[in-house]
Protein backbone atom coordinates (compact mmCIF):
# COMPACT_ATOMS: atom_id res chain seq x y z
CA UNK A 1 0.00 0.00 0.00
CA UNK A 2 1.67 3.04 -0.95
CA UNK A 3 1.31 6.59 0.34
CA UNK A 4 -0.82 7.74 -2.59
CA UNK A 5 -3.10 5.15 -2.37
CA UNK A 6 -3.59 5.94 1.67
CA UNK A 7 -3.93 10.27 0.25
CA UNK A 8 -6.31 8.81 -1.85
CA UNK A 9 -9.01 6.64 0.38
CA UNK A 10 -8.57 9.60 3.06
CA UNK A 11 -9.39 12.19 0.16
CA UNK A 12 -12.59 9.96 -0.93
CA UNK A 13 -13.47 9.79 2.74
CA UNK A 14 -13.58 13.14 3.58
CA UNK A 15 -15.27 13.90 -0.14
CA UNK A 16 -17.73 11.49 0.95
CA UNK A 17 -18.33 13.06 4.60
CA UNK A 18 -18.93 15.71 3.47
CA UNK A 19 -21.22 15.68 0.21
CA UNK A 20 -23.71 13.37 2.79
CA UNK A 21 -23.64 15.90 5.77
CA UNK A 22 -24.08 18.89 3.14
CA UNK A 23 -27.86 18.87 3.01
CA UNK A 24 -28.67 18.66 6.92
CA UNK A 25 -26.18 21.22 7.87
CA UNK A 26 -27.64 23.36 4.54
CA UNK A 27 -31.21 22.76 6.13
CA UNK A 28 -29.84 23.99 9.45
CA UNK A 29 -28.13 26.70 8.66
CA UNK A 30 -30.74 28.53 6.61
CA UNK A 31 -33.60 27.17 9.30
CA UNK A 32 -31.23 28.59 12.24
CA UNK A 33 -31.13 31.87 10.06
CA UNK A 34 -34.26 32.23 9.11
CA UNK A 35 -35.29 31.55 13.14
CA UNK A 36 -32.83 34.07 14.41
CA UNK A 37 -33.95 37.01 12.05
CA UNK A 38 -37.76 36.22 13.83
CA UNK A 39 -36.39 36.24 17.22
CA UNK A 40 -34.50 39.56 16.10
CA UNK A 41 -37.14 41.13 14.80
CA UNK A 42 -39.91 40.24 17.65
CA UNK A 43 -36.69 40.44 20.60
CA UNK A 44 -38.59 36.92 21.65
CA UNK A 45 -35.47 35.05 23.27
CA UNK A 46 -36.24 31.71 23.92
CA UNK A 47 -33.60 28.82 23.15
CA UNK A 48 -36.54 25.80 22.15
CA UNK A 49 -37.49 28.52 19.70
CA UNK A 50 -34.14 28.17 17.76
CA UNK A 51 -33.69 24.43 18.32
CA UNK A 52 -37.14 22.54 17.92
CA UNK A 53 -37.73 24.14 14.34
CA UNK A 54 -34.07 22.96 13.23
CA UNK A 55 -34.62 19.51 14.35
CA UNK A 56 -38.01 19.32 12.37
CA UNK A 57 -36.56 20.46 9.04
CA UNK A 58 -33.19 17.89 9.39
CA UNK A 59 -35.50 15.71 10.03
CA UNK A 60 -37.48 16.40 7.22
CA UNK A 61 -34.70 16.90 5.17
CA UNK A 62 -33.39 13.17 6.32
CA UNK A 63 -35.97 11.75 5.24
CA UNK A 64 -36.28 13.73 1.74
CA UNK A 65 -32.78 13.19 1.45
CA UNK A 66 -31.86 9.87 3.13
CA UNK A 67 -32.12 7.56 -0.06
CA UNK A 68 -29.71 9.72 -1.65
CA UNK A 69 -27.62 9.77 1.53
CA UNK A 70 -27.63 5.77 1.78
CA UNK A 71 -27.27 5.59 -2.26
CA UNK A 72 -23.62 7.67 -2.64
CA UNK A 73 -22.67 5.61 1.07
CA UNK A 74 -23.21 2.20 -0.67
CA UNK A 75 -21.37 3.34 -3.87
CA UNK A 76 -18.61 4.49 -1.75
CA UNK A 77 -18.53 0.87 0.69
CA UNK A 78 -19.02 -1.44 -2.38
CA UNK A 79 -16.13 1.19 -4.81
CA UNK A 80 -13.64 0.85 -0.96
CA UNK A 81 -14.10 -3.01 -0.74
CA UNK A 82 -13.97 -4.03 -4.02
CA UNK A 83 -9.86 -1.84 -4.37
CA UNK A 84 -9.11 -4.02 -1.53
CA UNK A 85 -7.48 -6.68 -3.88
CA UNK A 86 -5.83 -4.24 -5.73
CA UNK A 87 -4.48 -1.83 -2.76
CA UNK A 88 -2.78 -4.67 -1.21
CA UNK A 89 -1.43 -6.35 -3.70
Amino acid sequence: MTPTAVVEIGRQAVEVTLLISAPLFIAALATGLVVSIFQAATQINEATLSFVPKLIVVFITLVAAGPWMITILTDYMQQLYGSIPTVIG
